[in-house]
């Protein structure tokens, strides 16, 4: 289990001039790009289950990705992915859950029956949460239009008063919604000089607390990278 609060080296993105790794021979490998709020999710669950020497990092660069990923791990060419057990699965809240239960460590489930199917009702949110977010972007008043997504966060904070954290304590549906926010609150401070936090002290409590959450924190991406990349996908098309 890696040192808490030690950064690991991370290995550079594989290209489309890269070869593959030995595929199917014995080693789990979580394919992640480094990028992807998708792949974050099995990145912070490998994390904070204390898998870094169980679980092998094979970051993708999805600008110049191999032919081989495609051809020989995951057909459907996304990340992230898993091998493991001479198959590979795909699907990030999928895999939040493959890994929980199939690996060694803390787990990110509750034992509460309240608090897992609190947690399923947020979880079943999730994709809506996020196509508002991003549909926000190409609309003529983002921050108004991202609006009730934030809000939706900060009424279901607070539920339970034994932490900071969606479900009380640091679980699943943090893992799920994170990486989202983590992106747009840069985004939207550098494009908009809008604070997700004003007027949500609940959400600020959240955000400040994962930030003290190794498991998380070792995965966020130079957050002047990302803001380069959605503008250029999204800003530049307007």
């Amino acid at each position: 289990m890696a040192a808490a609060g030690v950064k690991q080296v991370l290995p550079p993105s594989l290209t489309s001039a890269s070869d593959p790794p030995p595929i199917f021979d014995g080693t789990t490998r979580l394919y992640i790009s480094y990028v992807c709020p998708f792949a974050q999710r099995a990145w912070i669950t490998r994390n904070y289950k204390g898998l870094q020497d169980k679980i092998k990092l094979v970051p993708i660069d999805l600008e110049n990705r191999p032919a081989w990923y495609k051809e020989k791990v995951y057909p459907e060419n996304k990340v992230p992915s898993l091998e493991h057990n001479g198959k590979v699965l795909g699907e990030s809240l999928d895999l939040i859950k493959y890994i929980d239960a199939n690996f060694e460590g803390p787990s990110l489930f509750p034992s509460d029956p309240a608090k897992l199917e609190f947690g399923e009702q947020l979880i079943s949110h999730v994709d809506t949460f996020t196509k508002e977010l991003y549909t926000s972007l190409r609309g003529p008043e983002t921050v108004q239009q991202a609006s009730p997504a934030f809000d939706y966060l900060e009424n279901a904070l607070g539920k339970f008063d034994d932490g900071p954290f969606l479900l009380g304590q640091f679980g699943w549906v943090d893992v799920a919604y994170i990486p989202f926010v983590e992106r747009f609150q840069a985004l939207f401070l550098d494009l908009f000089k809008h604070d997700i936090t004003a007027g949500r002290p609940k959400l600020a409590a959240w955000i400040e607390a994962l930030n003290k959450v190794d498991a998380y924190t070792q995965t966020i991406y130079d957050p002047n990278e990302i803001i380069e990349i959605y503008r250029r996908k999204y800003v530049a098309q307007q």
